[in-house]
């Protein structure tokens, strides 16, 4: 089922100038498109709108140890709830984190790398309102939603 997530701003990368009233089309695990929402939702006519407060961009690399919990998957939501959705290897060492990581589709990553939302893409989202993660997608699946 193909999802659109709007914000009153969209942005592409997180230092680039963002795009108000803008949308992101998720097929999937995949971004579809990218636009402004009145466009985005004429080209998807039958999908589904999720409308989130604040500011949408890419989904974050968590770049040091992740948070304690007392389960690894409680590990791996403490950074999904920061709107990561990426984690580096040398990180995650223990078989049981790589595998609660690997099972909410957190990607483990050998380096940093610069987040952008690109069509084609691994559709890996994040929206802050207020310096505070409200929600997380993570290939395509809500994976937080604070309310």
């Amino acid at each position: 089922m193909l999802t659109i997530h709007a914000a009153d701003e969209v942005r592409v990368g997180w230092d680039l100038e963002p795009l108000e009233e803008g949308a992101v089309a998720v097929d999937g695990s995949r971004v579809a498109a990218v636009g402004p929402l009145s466009e985005v939702a004429e080209r998807f006519p039958g999908a589904r709108v999720r409308r989130w407060p604040g500011v949408l961009g890419p989904g974050l690399v968590h770049e040091g140890p992740l948070p304690d919990a007392p389960t690894p998957r409680e590990r791996v939501h403490a950074v999904l709830k920061g709107g990561a959705v990426a984690v580096l290897a040398a990180y995650v060492t223990s078989p049981d984190l790589r595998s609660a990581a690997e099972r909410n589709e957190v990607a483990v990553l050998a380096s940093t790398r610069t987040p952008a939302l690109v069509k084609g893409e691994r559709a890996d989202l994040a929206v802050f309102d207020a310096g505070t993660c409200v929600a997380t997608v993570c290939a395509g699946r809500l994976v937080h939603r604070r309310r």
